[in-house]
C-alpha cells in the first residue's frame, strides 16, 4: 500500500461523518463522534469537522466529496445494518468503483454468531458479509457488519458500524494503529484543571497576560459547565520531551495564577477526585438527598470501584422519610421547613449514623418550576457536608430550569464535599468560597 505523503506531521486532519436519519431527528444521540474525536486527538490527528447526514445517497456522496477536500482521513459510521434503510455500503461501493462480494472471514464471523445464538440465518444476514471488492476489510470482532478501509486520491476513507461498542473495537484494534503507522504524526498532549467560584469571563480577564504570552504551539481552552470552568492547555510538537517540559512549565504557572479557585489539577470529575482522596485515606461516604433525588448517588456510582468507599444514599424526598430514616426533627420541619440550614444539618448527621460512614453530604432545595415563595424562591438550596467531627453548611441561589438546578446543586455539593475532605485531611478549616 502506498503511503500518503504529508509535508508536515501537523497537517494530518480528519473529518467524521455520521450517517442515519435517526441521528438527524434526535431519536438517537451521537456519542460516537465525541469518543472518536478524543481518540484521534490522542493519536496526534486533529479533527477538522463533524458532520451528521441522513440515509440519502446524494447526500452521502456530496459529503464524501466535500470532506475529502481538506481532510486526509474521513471516518464514517452508520448505515451498515441488514435493513433496506442501511444504504452506506452500496453507496460506498459505487463511489469507489467496485462491486459487492462475499468476504469469507466476515461470513464465517456472522455464521458463528448465529450459531452461538442458536438462530437460523436468512438471506439478508448473509448480505452482512458482503463488501466492496476495492476495500480492505476490517473484521468485526463484536458484531456482524465488517468495516471497510478505502483509499482514493491520496485520502483514506474508513467506514464502520454505528453501534458504539462495535465501532470502538474496530478503532482500537485496527484503525488507530494503522493510521499511526500510515502517517508521521505529531505528539499532542494536554494538561487540565478545574476551577469553581469564578466565571469564565472573569478568569479569562485574570489570566489574560499569561494567555497572551503562550508560545504558538500551546493553546488554552475554556470549558465552562454548571458553576465550574475547566481550563485545558494543549501542546503540539515533534519532540515529546520538549513538549512535556513546555507544558509542565506553562501548567505550573497557570495553577499558581488560579490557585484560589482551583478544585483539581487533573482531567477528572469532582466525584473521581473525592473517590481518590477517600481511597487513599480509607474513609467512606454517604449521601442524603432531597432535591437532587439520587442524582449525586448516580454520579458517584458511575465510577467503577466506588463501592470501596461509597456506602449508599437515603433519598428523602418526602418530609416523613427525612423524619423516619434520617431522624430529622418534626419540630425543625414545622418551624423552618425542609429547605433550611437546620434540616440539612440533621439530614447529614442522620446519614452518618444510619449508613455508618466517615463523611456525608446532604441537599435540600426548590428546583422549580413551581414551589417557590417570597422567602424561598425557586433555586434556593441548602447543602451540608462534613464528618462526625464537623459539619459545614451553605445556602445557594440558582436561577435555571429544574434539570439544570439539580445538576448545579450536585456539582456544588460535590465541590463542597471535596473541599471539606481535603481541608480536614490537611488540618485546615473549610472556607465558604462558592456563594
Amino acid at each position: 500500500m502506498a503511503q500518503v505523503s504529508e509535508s508536515k506531521a501537523s497537517s494530518v486532519q480528519a473529518s467524521i461523518i455520521t450517517i442515519g436519519d435517526e441521528l438527524l431527528i434526535g431519536q438517537v444521540v451521537d456519542t460516537n463522534s465525541a469518543w472518536m474525536a478524543t481518540e484521534l486527538n490522542k493519536a496526534g490527528i486533529w479533527l477538522r469537522r463533524r458532520v451528521s447526514i441522513g440515509d440519502n445517497k446524494a447526500e452521502i456522496i456530496s459529503t464524501l466529496d466535500e470532506e475529502s477536500k481538506n481532510a486526509s482521513v474521513i471516518l464514517i459510521t452508520g448505515g451498515l445494518g441488514p435493513t433496506a434503510d442501511d444504504i452506506t455500503k452500496p453507496v460506498l461501493c459505487e463511489y469507489f468503483g467496485g462491486k459487492l462480494v462475499i468476504d469469507e472471514k466476515a461470513l464465517a464471523n456472522v455464521q458463528s454468531i448465529f450459531a452461538r445464538l442458536n438462530r437460523p440465518m436468512i438471506e439478508r444476514n448473509f448480505k452482512q458479509a458482503e463488501v466492496p471488492d476495492v476495500c480492505t476489510v476490517i473484521q468485526n470482532k463484536r458484531g456482524t457488519a465488517p468495516g471497510m478501509w478505502f483509499e482514493k486520491n491520496g485520502k483514506i476513507f474508513i467506514s464502520m458500524p454505528g453501534v458504539p461498542h462495535e465501532m470502538k473495537g474496530m478503532m482500537t484494534d485496527y484503525v488507530l494503529p494503522r493510521l499511526q503507522t500510515h502517517f508521521t504524526l505529531p505528539f499532542i498532549n494536554h494538561r487540565t484543571l478545574l476551577t469553581a467560584g469564578i466565571g469564565e469571563s472573569f478568569i479569562a480577564e485574570y489570566i489574560q497576560d499569561w494567555e497572551t504570552a503562550l508560545p504558538v504551539h500551546i493553546k488554552l481552552a475554556y470549558l465552562p459547565n454548571y458553576g465550574m470552568v475547566r481550563l485545558r492547555i494543549t501542546g503540539q510538537g515533534v519532540d515529546q520531551n520538549i513538549l512535556q517540559a513546555d507544558l509542565n512549565k506553562q501548567f505550573a504557572a497557570l495553577k499558581e495564577l488560579v490557585k484560589q479557585w482551583m478544585v483539581v489539577d487533573e482531567d477528572i470529575t469532582l466525584q473521581q477526585a473525592i473517590g481518590n482522596m477517600l481511597s487513599k485515606t480509607g474513609k467512606t461516604l454517604a449521601t442524603a438527598e432531597s432535591c437532587t433525588g439520587g442524582y449525586i448517588a448516580h454520579l458517584i456510582t458511575a465510577i467503577a470501584g466506588s463501592s470501596a468507599w461509597y456506602k449508599g444514599s437515603i433519598v428523602s424526598y418526602g418530609n416523613e422519610i427525612k423524619e423516619k430514616l434520617l431522624n430529622v426533627s418534626g419540630d425543625t420541619l414545622a418551624a423552618v421547613g425542609a429547605v433550611s440550614e437546620a434540616t440539612v444539618q440533621q439530614m447529614l448527621t442522620g446519614a452518618l449514623i444510619q449508613l455508618n460512614t466517615d463523611y456525608a453530604v446532604a441537599t435540600s432545595g426548590i428546583m422549580g418550576p413551581g414551589g417557590g415563595t417570597a422567602d424561598k424562591p425557586v433555586g434556593t438550596v441548602w447543602i451540608a457536608a462534613g464528618s462526625r467531627q464537623q459539619v459545614f453548611t451553605e445556602k445557594f441561589s440558582f436561577r435555571y430550569d429544574r434539570k439544570r438546578n439539580i445538576e448545579m446543586t450536585a456539582n456544588f455539593a460535590l465541590n463542597m464535599l471535596l473541599k471539606v475532605i481535603r481541608n480536614e485531611v490537611n488540618g485546615e478549616q473549610y472556607k465558604k468560597e462558592l456563594s
